[in-house]
C-alpha cells in the first residue's frame, strides 16, 4: 500500500453512500476485518455487516468457521463502526441486497479483477449498487491464523513416529 493509498483511507470521512454493506465470514476476527469495517463506515452513513452462516462458510470455503456464528455475530455487532449485523444464509448477494437494500457493497481488493468480483460488479450494476474495494491485509488472514492453530495442534514429529 502506498502513502497515497493510506492518506485516502485516513482522510476525513466522505460519506457518499447512505447504507453500506460489508459481508464476510469474520472468523478468527483480526485487524484485516477491523480495517474493512472501519474504512467501510467512513464511506457510508449506516453500515450493515453481513456475517455468513456456518453452512454458507462451509460451502464457500470448504470448511466450517472455527468460531460459531452466534459468537462471530456478537463480535461483529460489538465493533463501533457497525450499525447492524445481518446473517447471510444464501450465496446470492443480489438476494441479500433484496433483504437489506444497501447502496454499496464493500469487499477486499483480493476480489478485484477475479471472476467472482467481475460477476459481483455486473450483478450490482443492474441494481444501481456500487462495489467498492479496500486494500486486503496481506500479513494477516483467517486462513493464516487457522494454519498456525493447526500446526500448534499437531504432535511433534517424534511423537508421531512413537
Amino acid at each position: 500500500m502506498t502513502e497515497r493509498d493510506m492518506s485516502e483511507l485516513t482522510a476525513p470521512a466522505r460519506r457518499p453512500y447512505k447504507i453500506g454493506y460489508a459481508p464476510g465470514a469474520y472468523d478468527l476476527f483480526h485487524i484485516g476485518h477491523l480495517n474493512i469495517l472501519r474504512h467501510a463506515r467512513s464511506q457510508c452513513d449506516y453500515l450493515v455487516a453481513g456475517v455468513v452462516s456456518d453452512e454458507m462458510a462451509e460451502v464457500a470455503k470448504g470448511r466450517r468457521p472455527v468460531i460459531p456464528l452466534v459468537e462471530r455475530l456478537e463480535i461483529v455487532r460489538s465493533v463501533r463502526y457497525v450499525d447492524a449485523a445481518f446473517v447471510e444464509t444464501v450465496p446470492d448477494k443480489v438476494e441479500t441486497w433484496r433483504q437489506v437494500r444497501f447502496d454499496v457493497i464493500f469487499k477486499g481488493d483480493d476480489w478485484r479483477g477475479t471472476p467472482k468480483g467481475d460477476r459481483l460488479e455486473k450483478d450490482f450494476a443492474a441494481h444501481g449498487v456500487d462495489v467498492v474495494y479496500f486494500p486486503y491485509t496481506v500479513h494477516t488472514s483467517s486462513t493464516q491464523l487457522r494454519r498456525a492453530l493447526d500446526a500448534l495442534a499437531e504432535p511433534p514429529a517424534a511423537e508421531q513416529r512413537g
